[in-house]
């Protein structure tokens, strides 16, 4: 959903931007440009001296460019970290053995580790990301534990059983993990 919503804004983005280049070019290369549009003829300006100059006496004019260009700023910024970030491996590279790879899709080992490791004793809930390169995946693991479950217990069937399946599966030499435990918060009952 997100990527079909960026590549829409992207070239929505791109569109308007070589429609408005393409018209100001070849306006200034001389085609002549119909009545309605901003610019008369090669020799107009985008802004005159008088719209230019209209409010540059006034206190707020100056701040409030300068604050609307800033904001842009961090939103064009905020935009292309969250594009170029990847919040989650798309694939990992399984060595076959015979000098080829294949591919294995990161959220069906995610669905299949956060899957065994909610079946482990005590576990409520299994959460797991995918996060490194294709070739050394990493993973971080969210546990739900229930109040009776030793942490170190649950902590050492992860790692002993879910995450072992995992590695061996993936024919990958180390799976490294961040876990992190919580406990299950229940509410109080009125006991008679």
């Amino acid at each position: 959903m997100l990527r079909t919503v960026n590549r829409v804004l992207i070239g929505i983005v791109g569109l308007v931007l070589l429609l408005l280049g393409g018209s100001v070019l070849a306006v200034g290369l001389g085609v002549r440009p119909p009545s309605w549009w901003i610019h008369d003829g090669r020799h107009d300006v985008l802004l005159s001296n008088a719209e230019r100059t209209r409010w540059q006496n006034d206190g707020w004019w100056w701040p409030t460019v300068i604050a609307a260009l800033a904001v842009v700023v961090l939103l064009a910024l905020w935009w292309l970290t969250a594009v170029l970030r990847r919040r989650r491996l798309a694939e990992i590279l399984v060595d076959t053995g015979d000098g080829e790879g294949a591919l294995l899709r990161g959220r069906a080992l995610e669905g299949v580790l956060a899957a065994e490791a909610g079946e482990l004793d005590g576990v409520a809930h299994a959460h797991v990301h995918l996060t490194g390169r294709r070739t050394a995946p990493e993973t971080r693991v969210q546990l739900l534990l229930e109040p009776h479950v030793d942490p170190g217990t649950a902590l050492h069937y992860l790692t002993s059983e879910a995450l072992m399946h995992a590695r061996n599966s993936a024919g990958l030499e180390s799976l490294p993990a961040e876990v992190r435990l919580k406990g299950v918060k229940h509410r109080a009952e009125r006991v008679s």
